[in-house]
């Protein structure tokens, strides 16, 4: 069903989100990209829009990527099936280059041929191109699975000094020139944090924390890092949701003023996010938002 607006309707949203538009201008706001709004197809093309948008009225935008379901559909395509331990890819030599070939190429250049389409300006980096994700590895069960042990930002802020939109695939390297598969979430906490973002936005395949994790209707709207260690112990923050808040609280340590965790698969979540009363998702903050 198409709904129909009125021009002094349109003017009237646009003036509600002035005062938005003002507080993000200028500031940086880092979007962890992934799960469901990456594959479906018109989803993927209304974040796009909502972060050329946001470009426009002068928020910079730094864009962090995964792409786990296309890496395991090219594994799979090649002969060569998916382990995990630990919700981590076990990632060998071979399964490494995979990985390079599906992140640093096709997904990343897909996202930024979308972005210039869409009105914007973009340039694709992996964690590799000057140096900008360190690691080491973080198990030997793992592979070459990487701990980031340093960030080197500079490649990013000079691209945002530019007017561009920077598009991250998560590879880190070290001094060796191994290239490590690094999480999606924990690169983006650490690049928000060494760039002292304004917000992280992790969108992700369900709407927040939950108290009840069956009924949406229990989202928490706003915890604090402190918060969370309670609601690990009393098992309301388990299973694949505990990395989640823990990237979250590395990102508030860092500087970062607030993470949202929200849901992805909601249309314009993002402009609902920043731009309206109304939010989305659970808010974790430092205790100052």
């Amino acid at each position: 069903m198409t709904v129909s607006f009125s021009n002094a309707e349109r003017a009237e949203v646009l003036t509600q989100a002035l005062p938005y538009i003002r507080q993000y201008t200028g500031k940086i706001v880092v979007i962890k990209y992934g799960g469901n709004a990456m594959i479906n197809e018109a989803l993927k093309q209304q974040v796009m829009e909502d972060i050329v948008l946001l470009r426009l009225i002068g928020v910079n935008v730094v864009l962090v990527h995964g792409g786990g379901p296309e890496i395991s559909e090219m594994m799979s395509k090649l002969g060569k099936e998916s382990v995990f331990v630990d919700g981590l890819r076990v990632t060998d030599r071979e399964t490494v280059d995979i990985v390079q070939m599906v992140l640093a190429g096709k997904i990343n250049k897909t996202l930024v041929n979308l972005l210039q389409m869409k009105g914007g300006q973009a340039i694709g980096l992996s964690g590799m191109d000057g140096r900008l994700i360190e690691a080491s590895i973080k198990d030997e069960r793992l592979g070459y699975v990487g701990q980031i042990t340093k960030i080197n930002i500079s490649p990013v802020r000079d691209l945002l000094d530019r007017g561009y939109i920077p598009v991250i695939s998560t590879l880190g390297c070290d001094k060796d020139g191994n290239t490590y598969n690094i999480n999606g979430d924990t690169a983006a906490a650490y690049i928000a944090g060494a760039l002292k973002a304004e917000r992280m936005i992790l969108m992700t395949d369900i709407a927040g924390i939950l108290k009840d994790r069956n009924d949406p209707a229990s989202l928490i709207a706003q915890v604090t890092p402190e918060e969370i260690e309670s609601l690990k112990k009393e098992g309301v923050i388990s299973g694949g949701m505990i990395p989640k808040v823990e990237c979250c609280q590395e990102a508030i340590r860092a500087g970062v003023h607030n993470v949202i965790i929200m849901d992805g698969r909601i249309p314009h979540s993002i402009l609902m996010e920043l731009l309206t009363d109304e939010g989305a998702g659970t808010m974790v903050t430092g205790g100052n938002a």
